[in-house]
């Protein structure tokens, strides 16, 4: 049976969707999940993929927040995440400063947009219990959220909100990068070591490809193009910032250590007696810990 692997729909996963293409279900099926990593969780815990590409905060607090549906497997993009603070058009925010004592919007709980604005309160020097969210499950709630009023802002990836934001649906009041690599990868425990290793395996040579220097100059705008809709400007603008892993098999245990370090002092996990142990969060059967 093929592999369920749950993804995001966005730039970032053209590897993926090369390899697919190319795959044509032999071994894997995609997933969309466009809610984001909450969602992506939240389907790994019911069981309905086996693997998620998703964001490296909400990966790692989950396990640090007692999940056990998942393990890490291997790594996927090598750079930080640059999230967009995007409030309505015609709101009265202009800064994140201004955003104090308001109520934040985010796609799911122990999504990426949640961490990330405890990130962002941290930054500021807010107090975390001080934070206040509003669920609105994807995108398009979102943008409705800050404009109908009900939150002041949300925060999403960059380059994915810009179109939005061209066509003054919301406007941006500031960002903030990632300070981890923002891609990893997951997959339940049960799931078949031999079978994964063989999809990253794979993958790693989908991910070498699209980083090349010879896709970066064509192959990839002409791609994302036809995907995403994007104008070449902006495409060749996200080129510039983003960097993917020569193995995607690869987990470098400083990454999990000292995003662990950040969220916990975000407010966003709590260390246990003894503190974390790597081993509860890398399955050790598939990937490789640097």
């Amino acid at each position: 049976m093929p592999l369920r692997i749950g993804y995001v729909r966005e730039h970032f996963s053209s590897p993926l969707l090369q390899f697919s293409e190319d795959d044509q279900d032999k071994t894997f099926t995609l997933v969309e999940c466009p809610s984001g990593t909450g969602q992506l969780i939240s389907r790994l815990t019911k069981d309905e993929i086996d693997v998620a590409i998703a964001l490296t905060d909400p990966l790692i607090s989950g396990i640090a927040n007692g999940s056990k549906a998942y393990k890490l497997v291997g790594r996927y993009v090598s750079t930080p995440l640059n999230w967009a603070v995007i409030t309505g058009i015609d709101s009265k925010y202009n800064s994140i400063a201004d955003l104090k004592d308001t109520t934040i919007g985010i796609s799911r709980l122990g999504s990426g947009s949640q961490t990330m604005a405890y990130v962002m309160g941290l930054q500021q020097g807010w107090p975390a219990e001080d934070l206040k969210f509003k669920i609105n499950n994807d995108i398009r709630g979102l943008i409705d959220s800050v404009n109908g009023g009900s939150s002041s802002a949300f925060m999403w990836e960059w380059f994915t909100t810009k179109p939005f934001a061209d066509a003054k649906e919301c406007r941006f009041i500031g960002s903030v990068p990632t300070p981890w690599p923002s891609w990893l990868i997951a997959a339940q425990p049960k799931t078949d070591a031999e079978e994964l290793k063989a999809f990253l395996s794979k993958l790693s040579t989908y991910v070498a490809s699209f980083d090349s220097a010879e896709s970066r100059a064509s192959r990839n705008v002409e791609f994302i193009k036809s995907k995403f809709g994007y104008p070449e400007e902006d495409i060749q603008a996200w080129m510039k910032t983003v960097g993917y892993p020569s193995d995607c098999l690869a987990i470098e245990s400083k990454v999990i250590n000292d995003t662990l370090s950040v969220l916990e002092k975000a407010g966003v996990v709590k260390s246990p007696e003894g503190g974390f142990k790597i081993d509860d969060f890398v399955n050790s059967g598939v990937a490789k810990l640097l």
